[in-house]
């Protein structure tokens, strides 16, 4: 039956085998000529989904156990509507100008106007083994948690709609514009892609933390200090919570420091490497110096000590070996804890967070001893891919990377600061940007929201 049914089939159809092994061998020609790699992209597409983590649920479980009761969901609903709002501004018009070609600063914002042209084809300028639409998700991810970052540092008393309307205006700003510069072709700052000032930051030094970091301290100064800040204990509602975003920022990190490599290699696993080890690094320096300075070590310090060493690493995590990165996060530990504890009071502003101390000061660390610590022997590409008038320069640890990195934390901090500064001014005069006295104190969740987090 089966065989007169084949015969049948076989009878009936105008194809002979030989044109049918002519197919198969076209098929396959053209699958080895592909420059797209599966594993490459599987593992691209599973660091945006550790990314995207790191801001739900990491970032608001770590900084929503931070606040006080009242307004633990207005300050975890400060990161979760980024997911939204950064979203649709990336599709729309963010995408094209941090990553299509324009001039050293921007890009064009038509060029992938609403993604246009982002399809499955990859842009080898950028990952050549991957899809363009893998690419632009990677990098969509960062630009929603580092505005997400900012807003630890206005926890308990700015307005809802002066935040959207800030946060809005800050990433079309700073962050698209410093994402084209640092990362994009022909930006003022890639050394990768024909830019003028080579500045070595793997995975957002400058582009995610010293920019969020430097604009949280702008504005915790312009929108004042809480109620009763310092005087009156504000402690943390909920020290689990914050120990449970802990973890996953510190497994989501992977995603974003590893991811960059921007495919499955061995530069993954380097950065990989140097990440889990400063962030360990970092936790026990931070603890040791509480444990010093205070006589005991508290978990909520080793906590930020992790995403201490976490946020330093950051931009040195693909140019650097295990022990220069273990060596990064043990500085990274010590100097942020007193960043946080010593230079915040002596200046009495009130970073609620800690989003300066910890990230501001963690990644400007990471970006100058990178100068000194990149490594060619861990990404060959810093000493054969910059050149200079047709003459190759290595970007390895010298003086003059040194020098090239300070510029850039230098350009990073001014621009951010500067940009925050007026962008805050404008909101702040359109819709204000603090709430009243009386809404203060009754807390944002029911102020801003309506609602509790908790039953009484």
């Amino acid at each position: 039956m089966f065989a007169g049914l084949g015969a049948a089939s076989a009878a009936a159809d105008p194809i002979s085998l030989d044109q049918r092994l002519e197919h198969l061998e076209q098929l396959a020609a053209g699958h080895a000529a592909s420059p797209l790699n599966a594993g490459d992209n599987a593992w691209v597409l599973a660091s945006s989904a550790l990314v995207l983590m790191m801001t739900a649920p990491g970032l608001i479980l770590f900084y929503g156990g931070l606040v006080r009761s009242k307004n633990v969901l207005a300050t975890m609903m400060h990161s979760l509507i980024l997911m939204g709002l950064v979203s649709g501004l990336w599709m729309v018009f963010g995408y094209s100008l941090a990553f299509a070609e324009g001039n050293a600063f921007i890009g064009n914002p038509l060029t992938y106007f609403m993604l246009q042209g982002v399809g499955a084809a990859p842009n080898p300028d950028y990952a050549g083994t991957i899809p363009q639409q893998s690419f632009m998700l990677f990098q969509m991810m960062f630009a929603i948690i580092t505005p997400a970052l900012i807003s630890g540092a206005v926890a308990e008393r700015i307005k809802f709609k002066g935040y959207l309307l800030f946060v809005a205006l800050w990433v079309t700003v700073v962050y698209f514009p410093l994402c084209h510069m640092v990362w994009g072709k022909g930006g003022y700052f890639n050394w990768a892609l024909a830019g003028k000032i080579p500045v070595l930051d793997f995975a957002g030094g400058t582009v995610v933390h010293i920019s969020s970091g430097v604009s949280a301290l702008v504005c915790a100064i312009l929108l004042g200090r809480r109620a009763g800040y310092p005087h009156q204990p504000m402690i943390p509602h909920n020290v689990v919570l914050t120990l449970v975003g802990t973890g996953l920022l510190w497994v989501g990190w992977f995603g974003f420091n590893a991811g960059s490599a921007l495919n499955a290699g061995g530069l993954a696993s380097s950065a990989f490497a140097a990440t889990h080890f400063s962030a360990a690094a970092a936790a026990l320096s931070w603890a040791i110096a509480e444990w010093w300075h205070k006589g005991r070590p508290s978990a909520l310090g080793a906590a930020s000590g992790m995403v201490a060493g976490l946020a330093t690493i950051t931009p040195a995590s693909g140019f650097v070996t295990v022990p220069a990165a273990f060596g990064i996060g043990l500085v990274a530990g010590v100097a942020c804890y007193f960043a946080v504890t010593e230079l915040k009071a002596h200046f009495a502003y009130d970073d609620s967070l800690d989003v300066f101390g910890v990230h501001g000061v963690g990644s400007i660390i990471g970006m100058l001893m990178l100068g000194g610590l990149a490594s060619a022997a861990v990404n060959p590409a810093i000493a054969s891919t910059f050149q200079v008038n047709g003459v190759t320069v290595s970007l390895a640890g010298s003086l003059s990377q040194l020098g090239n990195q300070a510029i850039g934390v230098l350009f990073t901090a001014v621009f951010a600061g500067l940009a925050t500064f007026i962008l805050f001014k404008l909101v702040d005069a359109l819709v204000g940007l603090r709430v009243d006295a009386e809404d203060e104190s009754l807390g944002l969740d029911l102020t801003q929201h309506g609602e509790r987090a908790y039953s009484e």
